[in-house]
């Protein structure tokens, strides 16, 4: 509410034109009517599609590589120090090689929706099967289970926490990828509609997409991914330790 007041008291005061800084009943209007329109609702279907594709592939990629980077220690050390420099380059920066790989098209931003998440997913698994308390496995081994067996039935779920945590950062991330490829790319979406009132000067249209990436992003996470990490830790009875 105090942010409100302060925008709107701005917006009296004048220090921008209207068209550069309108205020929040104009962006509310926009925004109104941009879903009862359909427009804004089309767009978020089809960045949702996009993002759900590149995060489903992020996930299954960012774990199977995970695990073999956390169970064997030739691959960590030969990959590891890449995956880890891999992560410092905003995905972002990917855009121009997909682009060229894969045109201006629909496989561009999925791809660097992929890569928003990969990197994290892949650590995230490797530090959670690494970092399995050795007195569990050492009990696994004394019920007998060996090999495969004490990596499904001991390591594995041992590992899951670390593994939600790395999903949900790794949402964030790949929502985040979504909008600069968006953004750059083609096709309609939020990222396009942001830059559609940008092109056209319509700042009520880029303030009311601003708000419906912050509040997706927001929403998605308190309601989805911060539940089902806290029911994870509490069931894994690591839920004091972590909140």
């Amino acid at each position: 509410m105090a942010l409100l007041l302060l925008w709107q008291g701005l917006y009296f005061i004048r220090i921008w034109p209207e068209f550069m800084f309108p205020s929040p009943f104009m962006v509310f209007n926009t925004l109104v009517n941009g879903f009862g329109q359909g427009n804004y609702t089309m767009a978020m279907l089809n960045s949702f599609r996009r993002l759900l594709i590149g995060f489903g592939i992020a996930i299954t990629l960012g774990v199977f590589i995970g695990v073999l980077m956390g169970r064997f220690k030739s691959i960590d050390e030969t990959f590891g120090g890449l995956i880890l420099s891999l992560q410092s380059v905003p995905s972002v920066v990917w855009l121009p090689l997909a682009l060229l790989w894969f045109s201006m098209g629909e496989s561009a931003m999925i791809f660097v929706v992929v890569i928003g998440g990969l990197w994290n997913m892949i650590m995230s698994t490797t530090a959670g099967i690494k970092g399995v308390d050795p007195l569990l496995i050492q009990s696994g081994i004394n019920l007998g289970y060996t090999g495969f067996s004490l990596f499904r039935k001991v390591i594995l779920p041992a590992a899951v926490p670390h593994i939600i945590t790395g999903v949900r950062m790794a949402w964030a991330f790949c929502w985040r990828a979504l909008m600069a490829a968006e953004i750059i790319g083609t096709g309609q979406g939020l990222g396009q509609v942001l830059m559609w009132g940008r092109d056209m000067g319509n700042m009520s249209t880029v303030l009311a997409v601003m708000f419906i990436i912050a509040g997706t992003g927001i929403i998605s996470d308190g309601i989805v991914f911060k539940k089902i990490e806290k029911e994870v830790y509490r069931r894994w009875g690591l839920l004091e330790t972590a909140f």
